[in-house]
């Protein structure tokens, strides 16, 4: 559809008090799903990300990459193995996923940032030891637990102007490298950066009444309404540990906290910068 010069003014316009409300805030996104593997909703995002730098939202985007990891360990000869969706991690799959996420992944995004207009940094958990963490269960293996976060590498950068692109990896004392769940990550380094909002991308419209219904989507949700929500089983399987991350972000400071559709191309400006927003909002 093509805009003429009056309704771009116009839109222009309409964003101009959603700019307001964020300019000179931290925005942490938490990018995953398949606008990480579509090629097309990949650039939408990074685009969305290069446009709110631009007009001086602080975007700290938090990436994952469990299928570029399950890819390459089927390279290698090693099985995917999960226990309660997270994945079995020995010393030899921690170094393929630091190498994945720190690595391709994560310099994958800076580049693309950088080659559509944006200033970005790649960071790991790992560098100056910014998410430091312990093992959650030695069943697990290198899964990690968070037991503090140091946000002055991601303040450092944001300070000098850049988008900071921090992998979710984490570290002990004795230097062992944890894989940390993103969701979990980003949702607590939000927390420790007082950010106004946590936006998670997600495969899924938002919380839905009835799963089998788009139309049956929750806007809004109290920190409060959630143990009934699940009970109930509107919130089950793989969604519980994603709510509860959103939770704890709320609990932790942050403003508001968005799940939303990361299928839908530049999900993210029409949940920053309309009324109407896209997915489901924590309050």
């Amino acid at each position: 559809m093509e805009l003429t010069n009056t309704q771009r003014a116009e839109v222009l316009i309409h964003a101009l008090p959603y700019i307001q409300k964020y300019y000179g805030k931290i925005v942490v996104i938490k990018y995953g799903g398949n606008a990480m593997t579509s090629p097309q909703l990949k650039e939408a995002v990074m685009g969305d990300v290069v446009l709110l730098s631009l007009v001086g939202v602080k975007v700290v985007l938090v990436h994952g990459g469990g299928p570029e990891i399950s890819e390459m360990l089927t390279k290698t000869g090693k099985q995917s193995q999960f226990v309660n969706g997270l994945r079995v991690t020995d010393r030899e799959t921690v170094e393929i996923v630091q190498m994945v996420l720190a690595g391709k992944v994560n310099k994958g995004l800076v580049n693309l940032l950088e080659t559509i207009g944006g200033k970005a940094m790649g960071l790991s958990g790992i560098d100056g030891h910014m998410i430091q963490a312990k093992m959650k269960d030695p069943a697990l293996g290198y899964v990690g637990e968070i037991t503090g976060i140091d946000p002055s590498p991601v303040l450092d950068v944001l300070d000098k102007g850049y988008i900071p692109v921090i992998s979710t990896l984490g570290c002990d004392s004795e230097g062992n490298v944890y894989n940390i769940n993103a969701d979990t990550a980003a949702a607590q380094l939000a927390g420790t950066l007082r950010a106004e909002s946590l936006i998670s991308m997600s495969d899924i419209p938002g919380l839905l009444r009835n799963k089998e219904d788009p139309s049956t989507l929750i806007p809004q949700v109290a920190v409060s309404e959630a143990p009934q929500l699940i009970k109930d089983g509107v919130i089950s399987g793989g969604m519980i540990p994603k709510v509860e991350c959103c939770i704890e972000a709320i609990r932790q400071g942050v403003h508001r906290v968005f799940i939303i559709d990361g299928r839908v191309p530049h999900s993210i400006l029409i949940e920053m910068l309309t009324d109407e927003g896209i997915g489901t909002m924590f309050v």
